[in-house]
């Protein structure tokens, strides 16, 4: 039973909508209804700059982060693995907005950061190395869903299996970007420190 009260704690805690909820704050309107339309890190810097941007891909990290320590605590590394997993799955799916959120590659960050800062650093600097080069924030975002489950796999088998299935999520969020990507058509990102 407490394992399901841990499980379902992690879906709220991954479920609150920062992007959203700092957007209206900050009196920048509606997230949803501005360029994709995602409550991610991403879009929110479109209506409020990389600062603002920033905020939130800390504020949703730290949801998964908060998920990854709660489980650890409760029933060890693995458990705690697919807390994160539930809180990516919350981030994606709220409640809250009819279980349409944001992709989950902060919440992700936040899991790598929480199970192994050296797998968060190697993840970081592959997305940025890729992002910045190419203009693609997605196209980031994929690299890092190839090498995730490796790294993972290179912890334990049941922690890589966490990964795994959190990163085929991601690439099943990221169906549409990928197209764009194959087409041509995939919008580049826009470095605003304010806006």
């Amino acid at each position: 039973m407490l394992y399901i009260i841990v499980i379902i704690l992690s879906y709220f805690m991954g479920s609150v909508p920062f992007g959203l909820l700092l957007t209206k704050i900050m009196g920048r309107g509606d997230l949803r209804q501005v360029g994709s339309g995602n409550i991610g890190a991403t879009n929110v810097m479109r209506v409020g700059g990389l600062r603002m941007a920033a905020s939130v891909w800390a504020l949703d990290m730290l949801k998964a982060i908060c998920a990854v320590w709660l489980g650890r605590f409760i029933g060890g590394d693995v458990f705690a693995a697919w807390c994160g997993f539930v809180a990516v799955v919350g981030h994606c799916f709220p409640v809250w907005l009819r279980f349409h959120g944001g992709k989950g590659v902060s919440c992700l960050f936040g899991m790598f950061l929480a199970i192994n800062p050296i797998m968060f650093i190697i993840c970081g600097i592959e997305w940025l190395i890729v992002a910045l080069s190419t203009g693609y924030s997605s196209l980031g975002a994929l690299t890092v869903f190839c090498v995730a489950p490796v790294l993972g796999f290179a912890i334990s088998f049941n922690i890589g299996l966490a990964f795994l299935v959190t990163v085929l999520l991601e690439v099943w969020l990221h169906r549409e970007n990928i197209g764009r990507l194959i087409g041509g058509t995939e919008s580049k990102i826009t470095w605003k420190w304010k806006k």
